[in-house]
């Protein structure tokens, strides 16, 4: 018995042993993975970086693309120059630069490469390269950065740098290393993911002092760089630098979209900047310089600029009012009873009061609307009204991120009960004289660029919008759009209502106050806005605009600001008209209007910026 189980011991640890070396012998004749780990002090981990994708408009022109450069690096060691003078002024480098340079290399490896110089382009690496073989430890390697043919579109395409100690610290998954490139706002950054493309691995053997000596087994484990993939966008690049002419000496905003889509078909913010200024040896240089430009010309207006919409309000005002049940079509005011002033006659009917913008008229229209409800106490009627008005006017997507595919989206102000029972110090403590203002969109009330574009656009489906969007496909048009780019979004307001709005809205361009916008061929119908800023007077009001053309069969709907420029018809309005003019007809025949409109100049005091927040007025 004793016998027996002493074999069966025997027997298992003879099995125990097998496994063992069963194991052994995979792990370091059938594995190569332990063979690589334990080889890391001779086998370099060489990492490609893949082009990034490239940007291009809804006509198959290009935006953005790839431009080779050339990162030169220094072996220390093996570094010979004869004249260091020379030298520098070969690099256009002072001699500390030069000084600073080499020791940091020194400092990291005197036998191993390191960056000497980043991002030299094509044009200094040919007049330096033949010179090179003159001064010996200095080696080039091709990379590339961002171009931006177009010269436009800067705030909406971003730019592309090296990340940022922060960025690196805050990855959720640990892809990027410290001097990789990534898009730091913009569409470079909404889309980074897909533009930066998959990095691949080469596995180089060296020796002890760093030399190569080739690909570690022939490449087995060598992974292969996937380019990023290409992104449409909706931008009409004709009509994007056309719009960016026109506001030249300007401050401001135009947003052009597609009402059936919402594919934004021009963006600009004014002033602007060639993008090309950020894809340079002298990025940080340049950046700087456009900080301190006074008139921001890195603040992307469209989205992020808040103002009051002014008179363009009214068109929401009319919209929810007929909703409501308190406006019709042919309800008549006049201006008895209103303390507004106004530049029409009065006694105008619905369509009559938008295309002339009487502000009597919309103060009772506003005043009927939040008193209608059966609270007799003044201050709680008030309450409740605007309780009501801002849940039907949220709709519209005032108040709130409409969701642009681009980052740093404003809100703006769409001002509730709780606002202003915290600027009153409890509820109770005001009634509709106080909140009055809001009726012509002034006071609390703060709209972006973007969200007067996507009202007209709502206008002009007769009830719904598309959140506006940049992006048109990856690769090709359609494929891989976000669902959130697909879906309608309804306003809460039937069809019918719109009809007479839209009369107004054609009137005020045929005959009203906007007769600078009417130009031949185009049926355009829109409303202006004078957007006080009061601070500084009525000199330094801000024009705007908000249309759609053509009226019955809608192809784009603009908003424009232009800051301290005046009443919305002088400035904002025909510069929309213009922008429609040309994406409808694709050419422009309103040429004496246009060379008008770029030579005028409305470049504010500097002071006229009055902060709030992170916004300006």
């Amino acid at each position: 018995m004793l016998e027996n189980r002493k074999w069966v011991i025997i027997g298992v640890f003879c099995i125990v042993g097998l496994l063992y070396l069963a194991r052994l012998f995979y792990l370091q004749v059938l594995d190569d993975t332990y063979s690589l780990g334990a080889s890391k002090n001779s086998i370099k981990r060489v990492i490609e970086i893949p082009y990034r994708g490239q940007i291009y408009d809804r006509n198959n022109k290009l935006l953005v693309d790839n431009t080779p450069v050339y990162d030169l690096y220094v072996t220390p060691k093996k570094v010979r120059i004869s004249d260091t003078l020379a030298f520098c002024n070969l690099m256009n480098l002072n001699k500390s630069e030069f000084d600073s340079i080499m020791g940091l290399a020194k400092n990291y490896s005197s036998v191993k490469p390191s960056l000497f110089l980043r991002r030299v382009s094509k044009e200094d690496f040919a007049r330096i390269q033949d010179a090179l073989v003159d001064y010996r430890g200095f080696d080039a390697q091709i990379s590339s950065i961002r171009n931006y043919p177009g010269h436009t579109l800067a705030n909406s395409l971003g730019y592309v740098s090296e990340i940022s100690r922060k960025k690196l610290d805050e990855q959720e998954y640990p892809y990027y290393r410290q001097g990789d490139y990534v898009g730091q706002s913009g569409l470079e950054s909404q889309y980074e993911e897909q533009l930066r493309g998959r990095r691949g691995v080469k596995f180089m053997m060296h020796d002890v002092r760093g030399i190569n000596k080739g690909s570690w087994k022939d490449g087995a484990f060598d992974t292969l760089a996937v380019a990023g993939k290409n992104l449409i966008t909706g931008i009409d690049l004709g009509l994007q630098q056309f719009a960016d002419s026109l506001m030249e000496n300007k401050v401001g905003a135009i947003v052009a979209v597609d009402p059936a889509t919402g594919e934004i078909l021009a963006s600009v913010s004014a002033p602007t900047y060639d993008p090309n200024l950020l894809s340079t040896r002298v990025f940080s240089k340049n950046y700087q310089d456009l900080m301190k430009n006074p008139y921001k010309p890195l603040f992307n207006r469209p989205i992020m600029a808040s103002y009051r919409p002014g008179s363009t309000f009214k068109l929401i005002q009319a919209l929810v009012a007929q909703q409501d049940g308190t406006l019709f079509p042919g309800t008549v005011y006049g201006h008895a009873g209103s303390p507004m002033r106004c530049h029409c006659r009065g006694g105008n009917d619905l369509r009559g009061a938008i295309g002339n913008s009487c502000n009597p008229y919309f103060y009772q229209v506003f005043r009927r609307m939040i008193y209608n409800n059966l609270e007799k106490n003044t201050f709680k009627a008030s309450a409740i009204g605007l309780a009501k008005w801002h849940e039907r006017v949220e709709k519209f997507g005032i108040g709130q991120q409409l969701g642009v595919d681009l980052p740093s989206e404003r809100r703006g102000n769409l001002p509730d009960v709780s606002y202003y029972d915290k600027i009153y110090k409890g509820p109770n403590r005001w009634k509709f004289s106080y909140v009055a203002s809001l009726s012509i969109g002034e006071g609390e009330l703060l709209i972006t660029p973007l969200k007067l574009v996507n009202l007209a656009a709502s206008i002009a489906n007769r009830g719904w919008y598309i959140t506006p969007h940049y992006i048109k496909g990856f690769d090709k048009p359609g494929l891989d759009v976000p669902k959130e780019y697909l879906e309608r979004h309804e306003t809460g307001v039937d069809r019918q209502y719109f009809l007479p709005v839209i009369d107004g809205m054609r009137r005020a361009v045929v005959s009203g106050s906007a007769k600078s916008a009417n130009l031949y061929g185009i049926d355009m119908a829109g409303k202006t806005g004078t957007s006080q800023n009061a601070k500084y007077g009525h000199r330094y009001d801000h024009s705007i605009f908000v249309g759609f053309a053509p009226m019955n069969d809608p192809k784009i709907a603009v908003a424009v600001f232009v800051e301290n420029a005046g009443w919305g018809g002088d400035v904002a309005a025909p510069i929309a008209a213009l922008v429609a003019e040309r994406y409808i007809k694709g050419r422009t025949d309103a040429k004496h209007l246009a060379a008008r409109l770029r030579s005028a100049t409305y470049l504010p005091p500097l002071g006229a910026y009055r902060p709030i927040g992170k916004l300006f007025l």
